[in-house]
């Protein structure tokens, strides 16, 4: 057996993920807490940060690094009330950074909060019933599912498999209660014990996102579990379950790639769909890789054991065989801007934020438009999967007055001025705080997508919905290797252009050019959208196009 890597050796000594955080959090030397207590803390949803804009110029000063948290909120489905988002909102204010941050993954961060304010935060968000277990570290992550209710009239149905598989994977370890909010948990060993994550946990992050179509809004297929609803004359039939998607790579290492998640059967009732789940996680802590960190997701153990060999398993353990995949088709994979409603008369305005960032710009003032919604009390918040906002369940009565407050704070006007190539963009938090980023993303994308659009402009394309992502490093917290047009950091100013994605979320792309900088990237997609233009198909997307011209080849 290949000896452990020493993540491992850290959380089966963390005593149920407790570590010595209590002493580190004393240690008023260092902003940065212990080494170990690096790992361990993000099982607690934190990420240790510091702003590399200040590195060379506190280096030069022989200061610390400026040390500070970025953590991260269990949203199942991603949803609040409006009290929980005036508590967001002041939180922030006091404590972070003051940026509101939707994730890929449906849920919010906020960055910039300094060690000794980590306590505070943690209990003030548990004040409003929100907390942050389980959001990073080698466990099951916020758990997605499309979150607009005009997708279905059972969109209430299917979403509330979000909360119950979250609760499912839920650690059983107290030790966030007594660390970040001085409970006293008197507990018997035994009630810690966990038939799960055992003292292990994971070898690796877990990811589950819920998808109805058409629409895959969620990227199912690029989770390590995705669940496609089958819904038949207006009932939910089950599930349609993947396994083993996963679009984190390492630059330079051949054994490492993005893979889109393999259809392995039909779950046909929630407790099988639950059963199969939880067991595909069990698989997972037993089988999945504990030495070598790049290869512990779950697409290396399905590579490594076979599908064959990973279903056979999974169905003897369930006690039970999948049923074959029920036919469905994916049409779209976006988000609903503006208003819609659903089948009970409900309406639900979807705002444009630009790679998921919530503050006051100019003449764009989200951050304070959403505040003086919530605080009336007549909406509440969702979170799509491309960092966009839904302001949901508004009564017909109350539509005009919030209308207004939109319209008045510039939202509608961004929204509706954006270019669909602009809606249909994402980009990860990059520089200054995460400490893999190679290259800029959230800070960049937009200017970029500036230019860009001169160029659909230019060749009578602009009402085309490409879909273009970015990421500052090659783990792909943007899904950028699931996008039509892919950016992947490679060095600051540098990055890989990669093509051949499609429109549904079902095909990765993959490398056209390698290290380039803004003026290649402009040149050489102007030469490609003047082919586009002047050679597609009628309705041909242009994924398919690049495909088609062997642009790349799959």
């Amino acid at each position: 057996m290949s000896e452990k890597s020493g993540i491992e050796r850290i959380k089966e000594a963390s005593h149920h993920l407790r570590g010595t955080l209590k002493e580190s959090l004393h240690d008023e030397i260092t902003g940065a807490i212990r080494e170990d207590d690096q790992a361990v803390v993000k099982f607690h949803g934190m990420y240790q940060q510091d702003d590399r804009d200040k590195r060379e110029e506190r280096a030069a000063k022989k200061l610390d690094r400026l040390y500070s948290y970025m953590i991260r909120l269990r949203l199942p489905g991603g949803s609040l009330t409006p009290e929980q988002w005036v508590a967001v909102h002041d939180i922030a204010g006091e404590n972070s950074t003051g940026v509101i941050k939707i994730t890929s993954r449906q849920t919010l961060q906020l960055h910039g909060i300094i060690k000794s304010d980590i306590k505070p935060t943690i209990k003030a968000f548990s004040e409003a019933k929100l907390d942050s277990i389980a959001t990073c570290g080698d466990i099951n992550r916020n758990v997605l599912c499309s979150s607009h209710p005009k997708q279905s009239p059972l969109h209430a149905e299917v979403f509330a498999y979000a909360d119950k598989i979250s609760n499912l994977l839920m650690p059983k370890t107290k030790a966030y209660y007594e660390i970040w909010l001085d409970e006293e948990i008197l507990v018997d060993k035994k009630e810690e014990e966990d038939p799960l994550y055992q003292d292990r946990y994971l070898p690796r992050k877990f990811k589950i996102a819920i998808a109805i179509p058409p629409n895959n809004d969620v990227d199912a297929f690029a989770n390590d579990i995705g669940l496609i609803a089958v819904i038949e004359d207006n009932v939910l039939k089950g599930f349609n379950i993947a396994i083993g998607g996963g679009l984190s790579s390492t630059h330079g290492n051949a054994e490492t790639y993005p893979r889109l998640a393999t259809l392995i059967g039909f779950a046909d009732s929630e407790e099988k769909t639950l059963k199969a789940v939880y067991e595909i996680a069990t698989i997972q802590r037993d089988y999945g890789n504990r030495s070598d960190r790049k290869l512990a997701r779950l697409k290396y153990t399905v590579d490594k054991f076979g599908i064959d060999w990973y279903k056979a398993e999974l169905e003897k353990r369930c006690g039970f065989a999948l049923q074959p995949v029920v036919p469905f088709q994916f049409e779209s994979r976006k988000d609903y801007f503006g208003w819609l409603a659903n089948d009970e008369g409900l309406w639900y305005y979807t705002a444009l934020i630009e790679n998921g960032r919530i503050t006051d710009e100019g003449d764009h003032r989200i951050k304070s438009a959403l505040l003086e919604i919530a605080k009336a009390g007549k909406a509440n918040f969702r979170f799509t999967c491309t960092q966009n906002l839904i302001i949901s369940d508004v009564k017909e009565e109350d539509k005009n007055a919030i209308n207004a407050i939109l319209a008045e704070y510039g939202v509608i006007g961004k929204t509706e001025g954006s270019s669909e190539i602009r809606k249909n963009s994402m980009a990860c938090v990059a520089f200054p705080t995460c400490p893999l980023a190679l290259a800029e993303a959230q800070r960049y994308l937009p200017s970029l997508i500036d230019k860009i659009e001169v160029l659909l402009n230019k060749h009578s394309l602009s009402e085309e919905e490409i879909i273009i992502r970015m990421t500052g490093c090659p783990n792909g917290c943007a899904r950028s290797y699931a996008a039509e047009i892919g950016f992947v950091g490679t060095a600051y100013g540098k990055y890989n252009l990669q093509l051949g994605g499609d429109r549904l979320g079902e095909r990765l792309n993959k490398i056209y050019r390698e290290n380039i900088v803004e003026e290649e990237i402009l040149s050489e997609l102007d030469s490609l959208f003047e082919t586009y233009s002047s050679k597609r198909k009628p309705n041909e997307t242009f994924g398919d196009f690049s495909l088609r011209q062997k642009w790349v080849t799959i």
